[in-house]
């Protein structure tokens, strides 16, 4: 690990965003924390321990490696659901360990058969369906071979989940379209029904649509960057905060991000800063070198846009942001020296630099650049 700069992980803000969904979402639905991307940057091995603190004891993933990851950080027994990639070693390694994975295809399903007759344990399998995302999921002809696979195999399959992702629910552009999605995911349903097969858990909602389309609760809800803290979308938030009294955001920012100075320096003016002629002093400045740059997450396209915090001031990136290091405008703070500490995300003083500010002067999602957040920087977890 790294350590010339330091993620850092607020455990009060964890527990603020679990009591809150909770209060939202009700009693009945299972949340299921979404952790893939290393817990979209917030690192599976911190995170993890702190959700399963505060009750969490449903994960789901993309990779079967991320699934590892949980699995090994966990305290108690919990469960955990693949939405995505395994290999054929991997299914048979996930029944064995009694994780859950989606089904989406027939191959899938064969070799959930296959090895869950070998291991002599059910398979405990999700079937996805596809509603028109178009993404990935079981058309109703392939639903109906795979209800017939399930039926004739109900000795090796568990069927713990029916499930469907919804295309864009945290923007009002998709409305029509969602709703052909859920018409469709009800007559599916129906047909599960038909043959007497009823699943564990029925989802198809993830942050958005637990708050923008209440009824798609159902069993268990996907939660992934609402638990970070951020909303999925201004138009969720707006949605939300609309019809609250007190219109404070009830979501608190987990992650803050730290680094130190690593050099000081003085330009004079009319020369050139950094690689290129991207930056011309034009007066005498005094500059800051930071060890953090685009192998760390922190974007190249923040070149000459970007802002820290030093001293409690404002200070502009200038210059190429290089693959390690960055160079930081700071004429206008006194006693800059080494070692000075310097907020790339998070509170200093009266000041705060938020995730929002990046994704607006880099044109990234909030999801793009907490998931750009390197491994390698270190990462602990705060009161």
């Amino acid at each position: 690990m790294i350590d010339n700069s330091i993620i850092s992980l607020s455990e009060k803000s964890i527990e603020n965003n679990i009591s809150f969904l909770r209060s939202k979402l009700g009693d009945t639905v299972k949340i299921s924390a979404v952790v893939k991307a290393n817990a979209y940057g917030h690192g599976i091995e911190q995170i993890v321990p702190v959700f399963e603190k505060y009750g969490i004891d449903h994960y789901s993933v993309f990779y079967y490696s991320e699934a590892i990851r949980v699995y090994n950080c966990l305290h108690k027994s919990s469960s955990i659901m693949v939405m995505g990639w395994l290999s054929e070693k991997d299914i048979k390694d996930a029944i064995e360990k009694e994780i859950e994975f989606f089904v989406f295809n027939m191959e899938r399903l064969q070799l959930a058969v296959k090895y869950a007759k070998e291991l002599g344990v059910k398979a405990k399998i999700h079937l996805e369906t596809e509603t028109g995302m178009n993404r990935s999921g079981l058309n109703m002809n392939e639903l109906n071979t795979a209800i017939a696979v399930i039926k004739e195999n109900t000795d090796h399959i568990e069927l713990t989940g029916f499930c469907t992702h919804l295309a864009g629910a945290e923007s009002v552009s998709n409305h029509f379209r969602i709703q052909n999605q859920l018409q469709k995911y009800q007559e599916m349903t129906t047909e599960l029904d038909a043959n007497n097969l009823k699943p564990k858990y029925k989802h198809v909602a993830n942050s958005a649509a637990s708050f923008v389309y209440p009824d798609t609760r159902m069993d268990l809800v996907r939660v992934g960057i609402m638990l970070y803290g951020f909303w999925s979308s201004t138009e969720v938030f707006i949605q939300y905060i609309n019809h609250q009294e007190d219109r404070i955001d009830p979501l608190k920012r987990i992650l803050g991000w730290k680094s130190q100075i690593m050099a000081v320096k003085e330009i004079k003016s009319g020369e050139f800063v950094g690689y290129g002629i991207s930056y011309l002093a034009q007066s005498n400045i005094k500059t800051a070198l930071v060890p953090v740059g685009y192998s760390f997450g922190y974007s190249r396209s923040l070149s000459n846009k970007g802002r820290v915090l030093i001293h409690g001031h404002q200070c502009s990136v200038i210059g190429v942001v290089n693959m390690n290091m960055m160079i930081i405008d700071v004429t206008h703070v006194e006693n800059v020296k080494v070692g000075d500490e310097v907020v790339l995300i998070g509170k200093q003083d009266k000041l705060e630099i938020k995730v929002s500010a990046f994704s607006e002067i880099s044109d990234e999602l909030n999801y793009e650049i907490l998931a750009h957040l390197s491994e390698s920087i270190t990462r602990r977890v705060i009161n």
